[in-house]
């Protein structure tokens, strides 16, 4: 089967309709959480993951639960036959109410699925692509950019080769911009 015919028969509009309730939820560094769950998206498709259909639906939805606590888990579970599998791998990427950050990042590394582990390395490449100087500290970057080398660099190991590069170098191109920031 081409790629295409995979994609063609990606069904997304009802996660979309779901995932709509993320363009009230602001990013600190402007635009909505609705926007990054398509740039999740497009990141895992750039990395051409055509056919894993779960992992797609999953990134359209990921920040949801963590998001909108209230959101009604059994009705996203009803959307179609193989929610349930999507939802699953929804609730292995999001935080837990309490867990610490380095906690979470933890688990997903040490015990988290093939797809867990991408989807958290494409949502890292997002949240990279939007850290920039001027919106946050360079200590609040720093430590950003150290939590990205000590966890998810070694998820994306397992997962996509290719992923460690794109990370090393947005990693690289940010530190840069913090010591040019500190030149100043």
């Amino acid at each position: 089967m081409s790629d295409l015919e995979k994609l063609t028969n990606l069904v997304l509009a009802p996660y979309i309709m779901k995932a709509t309730a993320l363009i009230g939820i602001r990013r600190k560094i402007g635009g909505n959480q609705f926007r990054h769950a398509f740039a999740t998206l497009g990141i895992l498709l750039d990395y051409k993951q055509f056919s894993d259909h779960i992992l797609l639906k999953a990134s359209v939805i990921h920040d949801l639960l963590e998001d909108i606590p209230s959101t009604d888990i059994m009705g996203l579970k009803n959307i179609e036959p193989e929610a349930w599998k999507v939802i699953d791998l929804v609730l292995e990427v999001t935080r837990k109410y309490g867990e610490e950050k380095t906690d979470f990042l933890k688990r997903i590394l040490y015990t988290g699925s093939r797809n867990a582990q991408l989807l958290k390395a494409a949502d890292r490449i997002s949240n990279l692509t939007d850290l920039h100087p001027g919106y946050f500290s360079d200590l609040k970057m720093s430590k950003y950019l150290d939590e990205t080398e000590k966890y998810i660099i070694p998820m994306a190991k397992n997962v996509n080769p290719d992923m460690v590069i794109e990370l090393l170098d947005l990693i690289d191109i940010r530190r840069k911009l913090i010591a040019q920031n500190l030149d100043i």
